[in-house]
């Protein structure tokens, strides 16, 4: 059964990296000693070992040991032994890039779909969806693919942001974008704020968090879903 935790970010303003999710990851990796991480979204490009000390750092307040997934010989037999698995933020093209060129695409799904426990921040969300088509990275790199998990039946656009009330910025919304791509494409999009998150348990989908959720279907008016309430899937 399916056991992940989908957040929009690893940070939020003015506290640490997953700083405000560490009550709750407690709980939810309880009983875990080491959790698998995956760097290769490299936000700002940094290293896979920079990042994964970061990550380490947070991890230890909590008592568990974080191992990058590069410094593993195997990554594939890294994730198939994992107690849980971690997929942090930085750029979702790199990120799907890599996950193919290590051939870890179906070594995760079937990992996940198991019930080894997940969490996902920011790219490490985008992946959990149908594709990546709603992420806000550049292109740096050409995947193979923009597939990705499909852990959950629509896609994610992270960090999303409502218009700026007397904004003179021209250039589109994150609303704008989202109806743009139901031009074509049927795919539903969760817009996740900063600080929300969404937690899988199986079948069921729920959002948790301050924020409420914008919730974008094909030919429907978007709308706003309360903290607490199971998504409409």
């Amino acid at each position: 059964m399916k056991k992940m935790i989908i957040a929009s970010t690893s940070t939020v303003y003015g506290s640490g990296p997953l700083e405000y999710l560490l009550p709750r990851l407690e709980t939810f990796f309880s009983g875990i000693e080491t959790i698998v991480f995956i760097p290769y979204a490299r936000p700002s490009g940094i290293t896979y070992d920079a990042y994964t000390n970061k990550v380490s750092n947070a991890f230890a307040t909590i008592d568990i040991e974080v191992k990058g997934i590069h410094a593993f010989d195997n990554p594939r037999t890294a994730i198939q032994n994992a107690e849980a698995i971690f997929t942090g933020g930085g750029n979702t093209f790199e990120l799907v890039n890599q996950l193919y060129k290590n051939g870890l695409i179906e070594i995760l799904q079937e990992a996940l779909f198991k019930g080894t426990p997940y969490l996902g921040t920011s790219a490490g969300s985008n992946i959990c969806g149908v594709n990546m088509m709603n992420t806000n990275d550049m292109p740096i790199v050409y995947p193979p693919s923009y597939e990705t998990l499909g852990m959950i039946p629509f896609n994610i656009n992270a960090h999303y942001l409502d218009p700026a009330e007397g904004s003179t910025h021209m250039g589109e919304t994150r609303e704008t974008r989202i109806k743009e791509f139901h031009v074509y494409n049927e795919t539903s999009v969760l817009g996740l704020r900063e600080g929300s998150w969404l937690e899988v348990y199986g079948d069921s989908i729920r959002l948790e968090g301050p924020h409420t959720a914008r919730w974008f279907q094909k030919n429907k008016t978007a709308i706003e879903l309360e903290s607490g309430s199971e998504i409409p899937v």
